[in-house]
């Protein structure tokens, strides 16, 4: 009885290896045949070359579905795909970068706002990241929030452009004159015909 439970299991064994190796190459040819879809701008075709394989629990399944369904304008669903990679990776910060585009697209502007905190969590020095929900608070006139952000990536590249023109606004719109004009100099520093660095010293008296 011992012998057979033995046999039995190392057939188990097998069949799983298998049926494992063969669910592999399944989606590998899957991806093939994906990426030649692609090429030809055959969005639909490439969707169900992926979809013929799907495995809610993969990664790389969910994540090529996210893409796919982006550059087909399925936007709904390219997002609903790499949140469910996110939820299979959540310490990545790839899907939650990829997410932005179809996120954008749908203008879909408070969720933009979630997913780029949620980066800033992984990827604490993200110069880009930190920039973007500046952006955002800016637009939104809550200048406090975005001098926050602004803040951090000048810290992280001081003589980067756009942080530093758009730090420079921020300080002006709080009343921070003097830190302004300290920054939009900075900007004359890297094109010193800037129109915008030039008005915003203008107004400062």
């Amino acid at each position: 009885m011992e012998i057979l439970k033995k046999i039995i299991l190392a057939i188990g064994v097998t069949v799983s290896i298998y049926s494992s190796a063969q669910d592999s190459r399944n989606s590998q040819l899957a991806f093939s045949k994906s990426y030649g879809f692609e090429s030809k701008y055959q969005y639909d075709e490439a969707i169900k070359a992926i979809k013929e394989v799907y495995n809610e629990k993969s990664y790389p399944i969910n994540t090529r579905l996210g893409w796919l369904c982006y550059l087909n304008k399925n936007y709904t669903s390219s997002i609903a795909y790499y949140q469910k990679a996110s939820s299979l990776m959540p310490a990545a910060a790839e899907p939650l970068w990829a997410m932005v585009s179809p996120l954008l697209a749908a203008e879909k502007w408070g969720e933009l706002e979630k997913n780029y905190l949620s980066i800033v969590k992984i990827e604490p020095k993200s110069t880009i990241a930190h920039y973007k929900l500046g952006l955002i608070y800016y637009y939104r006139k809550n200048y406090s929030a975005a001098k926050k952000f602004f803040d951090i990536s000048l810290n992280l590249y001081p003589m980067d452009y756009d942080s530093l023109l758009m730090s420079a606004w921020t300080n002006y719109f709080l009343g921070n004159k003097d830190a302004a004009k300290i920054l939009f100099n900075k900007v004359l520093l890297l094109y010193i015909s800037d129109s915008s660095a030039l008005e915003g010293l203008s107004l400062i008296k």
